[in-house]
């Protein structure tokens, strides 16, 4: 949990609250410093939950029940640190990559007390980024943990990887009723093919529902680079609402 200097049980200032979910491979810890000084300066605490698959620490990859983890972030917030005070209306989620689909997943769940999210450089077809490991240096190595975490291959169970992935689930995304900016690379070497990856999800959102409040963010970074402190998350964060001394 980042939060602003100052701020604890005897200074319980209420603050908006980031839920930011990790990447791939990494833990909460590492997610914590993408974010620098920002909650500092900025006037708003971060949680990094370091979620868990159904078999792996690390990976994952969207597992039902880390996304109901998710949905109750804020409960699990309050009932670790009783002192804590959210501002009202003010909860958002952010994540990166593995971190970013699971974003898009809280959204298709469409918590009533979620304001506002980003997800920066998703995967959100898993069975495509299954097979696109075999592109990626250590494909191999990460198609086997896809098959211990998820259970088995995109053909022996679709239905698995349709769960983890939100482009099966844009029509709830697109009717969620909340705002929304997905960002990706078209040079991102690691989710490779974002066309048909996050710009897939963004166009069948607009398809299913021309009016919803989904934005995108489109440049030529490398993967994530884009979601730090000292690149362009805060740009990020004034788009959701997220303004400098809020």
């Amino acid at each position: 949990m980042l939060l602003p200097s100052g701020v604890g049980p005897r200074h319980p200032a209420p603050l908006p609250l980031v839920i930011s979910p990790h990447g791939r491979g990494v833990d909460a810890l590492t997610n914590t410093h993408l974010w620098g000084d920002l909650p500092g300066q900025w006037g708003f605490a971060v949680v990094n939950p370091e979620g868990q698959g159904r078999k792996l620490e690390l990976y994952s990859w969207g597992y039902r029940r880390q996304i109901d983890d998710l949905v109750r972030m804020p409960k699990i917030v309050r009932e670790t640190l009783p002192w804590f005070r959210i501002a009202p209306n003010r909860v958002y989620a952010l994540g990166g990559s593995m971190g970013g689909q699971e974003t898009l997943l809280l959204v298709a769940r469409r918590p009533d007390w979620l304001a506002a999210s980003a997800a920066f450089d998703s995967p959100t077809d898993v069975a495509r980024r299954y097979r696109d490991f075999a592109r990626l240096p250590n494909g191999a190595s990460l198609q086997e943990l896809a098959r211990e975490e998820i259970g088995g291959t995109p053909d022996t169970n679709p239905v698995g990887y349709a769960l983890r992935s939100p482009i099966a689930w844009a029509r709830k995304i697109a009717f969620s009723g909340k705002r929304l900016q997905i960002w990706w690379s078209t040079e991102d070497e690691i989710v490779v093919d974002q066309a048909a990856q996050s710009a897939a999800l963004f166009n069948r959102i607009k398809q299913l529902n021309p009016r919803a409040s989904v934005t995108k963010v489109v440049g030529t970074w490398r993967h994530s680079h884009e979601m730090r402190w000292d690149t362009r998350l805060p740009e990020a964060l004034r788009a959701l609402g997220l303004e400098p001394g809020d």
